[in-house]
């Protein structure tokens, strides 16, 4: 009688993707699966995507805060003008 337990490889256990037999076009384009994570690089893109964000929300406010908005002038190019009231 053959053992019906299955061998376990610790190499392929747990690697998910990485066991399957793949062609090289396949891992050039889909680099994502096979490289391992790398925690600074990934810290360093969340504060990046972090800050250009805060920076967007920052010149909203000021924006806001100025009554500006961007409109188009007579030579269609944008400019920013001040809200005006049919009052004013």
């Amino acid at each position: 009688m053959k053992d019906s337990k299955p061998a376990e490889n610790p190499k392929v256990v747990g690697e998910g993707i990485r066991s399957v037999q793949t062609s090289n076009v396949f891992r050039t384009l889909n680099f994502e699966l096979y490289a391992k994570p790398n925690k600074f690089i990934m810290v360093c893109g969340v504060l990046a995507i972090t800050g250009c964000f805060g920076y967007l929300a920052w010149m909203k406010s000021v924006y806001k805060d100025r009554n500006l908005y961007t409109a188009l002038d007579e030579n269609e190019q944008l400019v920013l003008r001040e809200k005006k009231t049919r009052w004013d």
